[in-house]
This record gives C-alpha cells, structure tokens and sequence, in this order.
C-alpha cells in the first residue's frame, strides 16, 4: 500500500502497513496550494506535474527498483484524486497490476471513525486495575508471552499514563494516528477469546481513549493488583528512574499536580530528589495525588471484581505469578 500525500500528511495519520512515497514534498505540496489560490490554476497544475514527475522518478529509481513484475501495489493520496491517479497511472504503464482507494484517505478515515466512534466493539474485555505502582503493565507484558490477548494502550500512546508518564525523547502520536494503529491491532483479535487492557483513564496524556473502547472499558470485568505502599514506592523509583534523572521534567511534573502543591512542599521534594531519595518521594507523592485520587475512582465501583492480587514485593517472581494466576483464571472463563 502505498500512501502519495505529503510527508507531514503521512505522519499525522496513514493506513496500517502503508509506505510514503510522496509524489510532492511538504514544501512542494504548500508551494502549488498557494499558486493554486492565488495566481494560476493552470501554472499551479504545471508545476505541480512537474515535482511530481520528478518524485515518481526518484521512487522507481529507489524504493521501487527491486519490485518484480508480480507487484501489485494499492495507492492512495487525501481523497482519491490527481496525487493518487498520477502515481497510478505511472505505475500501471510500467506493467504492474495497480489499484487506487477510491477516496483515499479519507475512505479509511471513515472507517477509523465508523469502528471506533460509532460502534460497538464485538470483544470481551478484562481490565488489570490497580493503583500506582503496582505493576500493571509489567504484569500486561507477561500476559502477552503467556499466548494472552491484550491490548498495550500505553505502549500505542507512548505514555505511561501517569502525570509523569511522558517518555524521554518519544513524543505522543497525533490522536488520529493512534486511533488508526488501535484499528489495527483490535481487528487482528479473536473475539471468542478474551482481551486484557490495562485500567486507564478516558486519556492516555494527551490521546483520548476512542469512545467504542472506553464504552467496552467500563463495562468490563477487573483483576485487581495491590502491593504495600513501601513496595510501590520502590517499584516507582526503579520504573521511572529516566525522570528522576531529568531533574527540569520532574521539577515541571512536580507543578502540574492537580492538587498544586505550596512552596514548602516543592522545596521539601526538591531537596528529596536532591539527595537522590526518590523511594521517599515517591512514597510523598503517593499518599498525596495518587492514591486519594484511586480512592476516588473506585468509590461506586460497578465492574465484576474477578479477584485480588497481592504482588509482595513486585519482584520479577511475583509479577510472574500474578500473570500466571490470570491467564489461567482467563482460560477456564
């Protein structure tokens, strides 16, 4: 499949498996918009074939020059018109079986829309909840080798879901994008058979949980972690030791609680991550955003509880065994 939009197009959103061989460059594509609208259509469509000669050139010359003549590729630009025909057209006359989307992206929008908006989704859903500092993606992980379907929502997000939960140098895809490769990785699931989600909020930093799946979220079963607030504590200063070590992220972390905190207390956890005691802070920050706000969350819980682990220490050991405890509850349901 091949995607002809722009390469800021493609990075904002693009059908699963699709590869950018764009026949106009941002730059291009933003020059012949312009003399499009405001001097010539004519010398913008001639400019325009022009570039776009050019790029498919180049495309045959590389990305394309091993491709035999049994390739059959599938191509599509925003909707279906010049961008996508033109690089067709190209195609079809070196003697390659070529198709077009018809509408193009937006087709596929469409769809993303359909499923993920509109619908319902036909899956059996089971949350590993918790609070945190418990292990929940961990255990998530383990779950996966054990032949478990799941859904990693912070690993499509490139968010660990928490306040503090950015990840260093790896921005967030856009939410189209996201939503897209959420498409993806449902529909290769087999809905006889149980999916595994980690218990999120209705946002995952900054990208939105699609309607379909938070709907699906809140109706569904839950395996509860817990583990001793000492133990959590550990846990959070081993797991996000990349913050710990960037003292500007957490010094900014630090003033976007929702509770802001006053000038005593951020002096107070500033000298605790001077002198490197992040077990301590952790333990602060804990009893006072993070685990009053679970409190809340769980207060009027409505979803099954299909059990309690206690996770000791979460030691490799205990995060294996809790995986194990429900991917063999997971298999008698």
């Amino acid at each position: 499949m091949i995607d002809v939009r722009s390469p800021g197009e493609f990075a904002e959103d693009h059908a699963p498996g699709a590869v950018n061989l764009p026949v106009l460059t941002d730059a291009e594509r933003a020059e012949v918009g312009t003399i499009y609208v405001q001097e010539s259509r004519f010398r913008a469509r001639r400019i325009g074939a022009a570039y776009i000669a050019r790029n498919v050139a180049r495309h045959l010359e590389t990305a394309l020059a091993d491709r035999q003549g049994s390739f059959r590729p599938l191509v599509y630009c925003w909707r279906g018109g010049q961008r996508s025909n033109a690089m067709a057209t190209i195609l079809s006359q070196v003697g390659w079986r070529t198709g077009l989307l018809a509408g193009g992206y937006k087709t596929w929008r469409r769809h993303v829309t359909a499923r993920l908006y509109d619908g319902a989704l036909p899956l059996r859903l089971v949350l590993i909840d918790g609070g945190t500092g418990t292990g929940k993606t961990e255990v998530l992980v383990r779950l996966a080798e054990r032949g478990v379907q799941v859904v990693d929502l912070e690993g499509l997000a490139a968010h660990r879901g928490s306040l503090f939960g950015a990840l260093a140098g790896q921005p967030q895809p856009p939410q189209k994008l996201f939503e897209s490769r959420l498409l993806a990785i449902l529909d290769g699931l087999d809905p006889a058979r149980p999916v595994v989600v980690e218990a999120e909020s209705s946002k995952i930093g900054e990208r939105m949980t699609p309607p379909a799946l938070w709907q699906a979220m809140t109706r569904a079963g839950r395996f509860e972690l817990t583990a001793s607030p000492q133990a959590r504590a550990r846990y959070l200063a081993r797991t996000y030791s990349d913050i710990s070590r960037d003292r500007p992220a957490l010094d900014e972390a630090l003033r976007r609680l929702p509770t802001p905190p006053g000038r005593k207390r951020l002096e107070a956890w500033g000298q605790l991550a001077d002198a490197g005691a992040f077990e301590a802070l952790a333990l602060a920050l804990m009893e006072l955003h993070y685990d009053p706000a679970y409190r809340r969350s769980s207060r009027g819980e409505t979803r099954a509880s299909l059990g309690v682990i206690d996770l000791g220490e979460i030691a490799p050991a205990d995060l294996d065994r809790a995986a194990d405890m429900i991917a063999a509850r997971l298999a008698d349901a």
